[in-house]
């Protein structure tokens, strides 16, 4: 019977466009025993119940500290960009399990206080020298190293990969798929820590996980204007008419009309693109966005006080290590729980990154408040 089972939940991936990923061609690092679900379906379930996972809904997305339970949260994005990506990927006819995997796992390294918090952060790794610190390679390292007690949970290549090269950030108006080995995965992913340009460079193996990519954005775009609205930072009148007009002033808008026009331009095509018109007016408007909202979102008086606490934490975290501290939470709350393998070949210095990264927002300043008395 559960040979059956498996073979209807596998069925539906006879009716994907030649260009899908299918789940026979999943790669893992290593072998494990045979299960009913498809290999990405599984995926989706490992990132679901992570520990990672569930510290999302405490995560900022943009805004920082702020009293507005409207506003949203790393857990809402997740799920946004998740919906927007399946969308495509069902118009597509693309294996919308990895797509979903792709999407709820992209941010699961994303730090306290966002990208304000991830740009401290880095400063402080580049000075211990691990390297460059990066949410996307965070994820990755996430699910690989930190979770199941440091043994990580052996998620497919597509899905690592997915993740690692889903930023945003840096927009394209179309995205091939990049052929990859294990190792060119690997490879890729250790110079993310040395090479401060590897980031921009990266580009997903599967059509799928081009598709995240497209939708990162579209997810953050129009609800990062509507959030910036709701909290008064911004006010609707500002919004460029010329681009607005266009693309839309509201956040169905915005992702009905990206979502659209991606689809149009992609359809049956073995890339995922925009119109040049769109992808013109995306960017000015990710421009927009980052001169009206995200650069004011957190004040210089905000940016020197997280980064008094984040040095801090990290410098406290260091000593109680070194000193071996056992009965602080750097060791009941983290380390306590990871395997031989983590504790020996970690550096000190990385493990302190590691807590810090994956606390949310109230953990971070309840551990601040804690440890500076």
């Amino acid at each position: 019977m559960l040979e059956e089972v498996e073979k209807k939940m596998i069925e539906r991936e006879n009716l994907f466009s030649s260009y899908a990923t299918l789940s026979k061609n999943a790669i893992r690092l290593q072998k494990e025993e045979k299960d009913i679900r498809p290999a990405f379906f599984r995926d989706v379930d490992r990132i679901i119940y992570s520990l990672a996972y569930t510290r999302y809904m405490d995560k900022t997305q943009v805004f920082s500290e702020n009293h507005n339970d409207n506003i949203s949260k790393r857990m809402t994005h997740v799920q946004m960009v998740s919906k927007i990506a399946r969308t495509i990927g069902r118009a597509l006819s693309l294996n919308e399990d990895l797509i979903e995997a792709i999407a709820l796992g992209h941010d699961i390294g994303h730090v306290p206080f966002g990208h304000v918090g991830e740009a401290i952060l880095n400063e402080i790794s580049m000075k211990a020298n691990e390297g460059y610190f990066n949410h996307n390679v965070q994820s990755v390292r996430t699910l690989m190293f930190l979770e199941n007690g440091g043994h990580g949970f052996n998620l497919t290549l597509q899905v690592l990969d997915g993740i690692l090269c889903h930023n945003g950030e840096f927009l394209e108006g179309e995205y091939y798929p990049k052929e990859k080995t294990v190792d060119t995965f690997l490879k890729e992913y250790e110079e993310c820590y040395t090479s401060k340009h590897t980031l921009e460079t990266l580009h997903p193996m599967t059509l799928e996980g081009c598709v995240v990519r497209f939708s990162d954005i579209i997810g953050y775009v129009g609800r990062d204007i509507e959030d910036a609205i709701r909290l008064g930072v911004l006010s609707k009148k500002e919004l460029p008419e010329e681009i607005v007009s266009m693309i839309g002033n509201k956040n169905k808008e915005i992702v009905n009309t990206l979502v659209l026009d991606v689809i149009e331009n992609s359809y049956g095509k073995k890339y995922i693109k925009l119109s040049d018109k769109m992808y013109t007016l995306l960017k000015q408007l990710k421009k927009f966005n980052y001169s009206h909202i995200y650069d004011k979102a957190t004040t210089v008086k905000q940016r020197e006080k997280y980064k008094e606490m984040f040095t801090f934490l990290f410098d406290t975290y260091v000593s109680q290590i070194q000193e071996q501290k056992k009965d602080e939470k750097i060791f009941t709350a983290f380390l306590n729980y990871k395997c031989d393998k983590y504790t020996n070949e970690t550096t000190v210095a990385r493990k302190a990154i590691d807590y810090i990264a994956g606390m949310t927002d109230a953990y971070f300043i309840a551990e601040y408040n804690r440890l500076k008395k």
